[in-house]
């Protein structure tokens, strides 16, 4: 079988193709992605598992949406110590709790304090979910 000139350049271009949008997508996982679930997907499970109203439903989205932005905020300064990161989260995930329960009935608050406790001892992985290294 002759292979010509055209189809080795094609097949040059085509891998070199399908590489790069390889290494571009591992980036974009790896560096600067984003660190837990999006508003969008938090929403959509506390809706379900708390059954949330209408009513709650813009009032907690407001909460979560600020401590997203407080969240991106946080690691987008590169330089502070990772002490004090972790120090700058707690303090953003005690304030988040702390609006929402004024938000939550006392069930509600109870059982997202109850998931959020499993979701930590679980390393932050859903049922079901393997680490990713």
């Amino acid at each position: 079988m002759k292979i010509n000139k055209f189809s080795v350049i094609a097949m040059l271009a085509l891998g070199s193709l399908v590489a790069s949008s390889n290494l571009a997508n591992a980036q974009e996982k790896k560096g600067g992605a984003r660190r837990g679930p999006s508003v969008d997907q938090r929403m959509e499970r506390m809706t379900e598992e708390l059954k949330l109203t209408d009513e709650q439903k813009p009032k907690v989205k407001a909460v979560l949406e600020d401590s997203d932005k407080q969240r991106k905020e946080l690691f987008a300064d590169s330089n502070a110590p990772r002490e004090e990161r972790r120090e700058k989260m707690r303090a953003i995930m005690d304030k988040e709790s702390k609006k929402l329960k004024e938000i939550f009935t006392a069930d509600q608050f109870a059982k997202y304090e109850k998931t959020r406790d499993e979701l930590r001892a679980k390393g932050g992985k859903k049922k079901g979910e393997e680490k990713k290294d």
